[in-house]
């Protein structure tokens, strides 16, 4: 077995149920895994190890994704959420058909609170993996997620 088919085999799973939770579609999730392996492919060369292979995957993962919305021009209402004075996201993303109406809300959000919250909610990445991916320590990744989890909570209840 090559590198890359072990590559393929350890992570496919992973990257076929974020990506499933993203867009809520069985068929699309294949799709977009098999994008993302060919892509991951294609760039294997200017994967430097800094990180972990698995997070490199879910940015690429989660890049295809949103190339996918941009290219299809997806867009959500979200007045169909409904608010509780102890929301829990993670729980609502996980729960939800579709979690395109937070993906909305999180669309208008610094770089930096997308990246991490998509990585920690949908990628199931540890704090110490987003730390690495982004350079930073594991209390910086913990906090950047928990600020924009609290900023997403605010903004659902507005809704």
């Amino acid at each position: 077995m090559t590198e890359l088919e072990k590559i393929y085999n350890d992570y496919f799973g992973d990257i076929y149920r974020f990506l499933y939770r993203l867009c809520g579609n069985k068929h699309l999730a294949e799709d977009l895994t098999s994008e993302t392996f060919f892509k991951a492919i294609q760039s294997i060369d200017s994967f430097k190890g800094e990180s972990d292979i698995k997070t490199w995957l879910f940015q690429i993962a989660k890049n295809t994704y949103f190339s996918y919305t941009r290219k299809n021009k997806i867009f959500v209402n979200i007045a169909d959420i409904q608010t509780e004075a102890n929301i829990n996201i993670e729980k609502t993303i996980l729960q939800k058909e579709s979690s395109e109406q937070i993906i909305q809300i999180l669309h208008h959000f610094p770089e930096t609170y997308k990246e991490v919250f998509y990585l920690r909610v949908f990628g199931e990445l540890d704090f110490q993996q987003i730390g690495q991916l982004f350079g930073r320590t594991t209390n910086w990744a913990c906090v950047t997620f928990h600020r924009a989890r609290k900023k997403l909570i605010n903004e659902m209840r507005e809704q």
